[in-house]
């Protein structure tokens, strides 16, 4: 195709008053200037005015669908009188500043009658299933059910365990749905539930079955949110007249571009973690100081601690990836610990098998355990003191500050160990930045320095459009000022009618028809 027969000819796709008001190229020049430059002023010129197009297409695209989704549709004024409080103050421990700020956020949304539709940022280990379980408390004194969709069934059971301690004196009734479950057991509490005798439904993806009815569902909760996309959201929403909806997820994202991502949600960030949390000691360590590193586990586990043992997934393919777990526990077994008692996980087994192994862990019956990621978004194990990860290269820094979020839940100091190889200076970064600091916010940050914006997000699964030329690191500058200009476009014209702005509302349109409706 040649260039040269549509130079001059292309049809304008950014209102005049932004290109007058911000002293932008015209779409003719700045394509003429990207492709063939005169000079590398001009280009730089260009590219901005396309990177500002693109990143404002987006934005407005969004923040359109929130808009249709507020407008369209009247949710549940829950009731001031119930009052989180009540249940606040009967905790055995003191809420942080962080969690009562969010707690506000959350009840003025619910107590007004439009949808809640929040996103829930927290540091792993910063206190987000309490700010569910309040959320659900008054949506359950105000009259309605509520559900809390989690990624396993081993954190499904395990929310249930909290809820029921901490709502043990409130009368109100918690169940679990998880596939494992006997078929009597699920028809039983299907009937319940469709009945209005459960108030809080705690499950995995079973509760997205079409069998699965609810009386009246005013409150949805979902946890990680990275592995329940939008359409999930709907399907479970569709359970309920227009419910409250929280999605909680603990992979920091800088708040600008959590803008991005979740444009169609209100963000909450938890910003603190509870004052009892002890540092968790991060060291990076090449294969040589292995004995080391092996005699400070077996030191821990003989003064009655436990550890886990992380291996990467060699490869997407999950034979590979099991043989190199059978590997791996093979040397730990026979060589390396043969008096402790070693024992492993990993992603081919059943649901049922991998829920027993993570029980036997948290009781204290297994020593060391040898896991790929399934452990990721997981169980408390507060007796679990270290966490050593090999190759940890292979890893994501968001991955490993996740993965290393599972020690540290105890009274315990707690240690996380990186074996790596390799010298490049790229990993040499990773693990120096990992090494030296806790906080989520920071390390998500670097994560998309290093890595760019593609593999940080794994757009693909978001079902964000791919930036053609926007980078949405070194871009930071431009989307700032964009998010800005878009709701400003919004707040005065919601619809993109006026004729200013349909310009804008056909850019839309063209950029997004197979993903938004607008």
């Amino acid at each position: 195709m040649h260039l040269q027969r549509y130079f001059g000819k292309l049809e304008e796709t950014l209102p005049k008053y932004l290109i007058e008001k911000y002293h932008f190229y015209d779409i003719n020049t700045a394509i003429k200037q990207i492709h063939f430059p005169d000079n590398f002023e001009k280009f730089k010129l260009a590219r901005n005015r396309l990177v500002f197009e693109e990143l404002l297409a987006m934005q407005l695209a969004l923040l359109s669908l929130k808009n249709r989704y507020e407008v369209k549709k009247t949710g549940i004024a829950f009731l001031k009188e119930a009052k989180m409080s009540d249940i606040i103050d009967t905790l055995p421990f003191k809420l942080t500043k962080a969690q009562l700020r969010v707690l506000e956020e959350i009840d003025r949304d619910m107590e007004s009658s439009k949808p809640m539709n929040r996103l829930l940022q927290g540091d792993v280990g910063s206190g987000k299933t309490v700010v569910a379980l309040l959320s659900c408390y008054k949506a359950v004194k105000s009259g309605y059910q509520a559900t809390i969709m989690a990624p396993t069934a081993i954190l499904a059971t395990q929310h249930l365990e909290s809820f029921n301690e901490i709502l043990k004196d409130t009368g109100i009734k918690c169940e679990l749905l998880v596939s494992g479950i006997s078929k009597k057991k699920k028809e039983d509490i299907l009937k319940r539930l469709a009945e209005g005798e459960i108030d809080i439904l705690i499950g995995t993806h079973a509760i997205l079955e079409e069998n699965v009815i609810f009386k009246n569902l005013g409150l949805v909760v979902t946890d990680e949110q990275h592995r329940f996309g939008v359409r999930q959201r709907s399907i479970i929403a569709q359970k309920g007249e227009n419910p409250d909806i929280l999605v909680m997820t603990a992979t920091p994202i800088p708040r600008t571009l959590a803008l991005i991502l979740y444009g169609d949600l209100d963000i909450s960030i938890i910003d603190e973690l509870p004052p009892n949390r002890k540092k968790i000691e991060t060291y990076a360590v090449k294969k040589g100081m292995e004995a080391r590193v092996n005699n400070f586990i077996a030191k821990n586990i003989e003064e009655g601690r436990q550890c886990y043992i992380v291996c990467p997934l060699v490869e997407e393919n999950e034979e590979i990836n099991a043989a190199s777990v059978m590997e791996l526990v093979e040397h730990y077994q026979t060589k390396v610990f043969p008096n402790f008692r070693v024992t492993y996980l990993h992603g081919k087994m059943r649901p049922k098998e991998k829920d027993s192994i993570m029980e036997e862990f948290k009781n204290g019956n297994i020593d060391i355990l040898i896991s790929t990621t399934v452990i990721e978004v997981g169980v408390n194990v507060p007796n679990a003191n270290i966490m050593l990860i090999e190759n940890a290269e292979r890893f994501g820094l968001a991955q490993l500050h996740q993965l290393r979020g599972r020690v540290g839940r105890g009274e315990y100091q707690s240690y996380c160990v990186l074996k790596y190889e390799g010298n490049s200076k790229i990993i040499q970064e990773r693990m120096k930045v990992i090494s030296s600091t806790n906080d989520g916010f920071v390390i998500s940050e670097k994560d998309l320095e290093l890595r760019g914006s593609g593999e940080f997000f794994g757009t693909r699964q978001h079902g964000i459009p791919e930036f053609k030329i926007a980078n949405l690191f070194e871009d930071m500058n431009i989307l700032k000022m964009v998010q800005a200009i878009a709701m400003e476009i919004i707040n005065k014209d919601p619809l993109l009618e006026k004729e200013e702005n349909k310009i804008l509302q056909k850019m839309i349109k063209e950029k997004f028809k197979d993903r938004i409706e607008i």
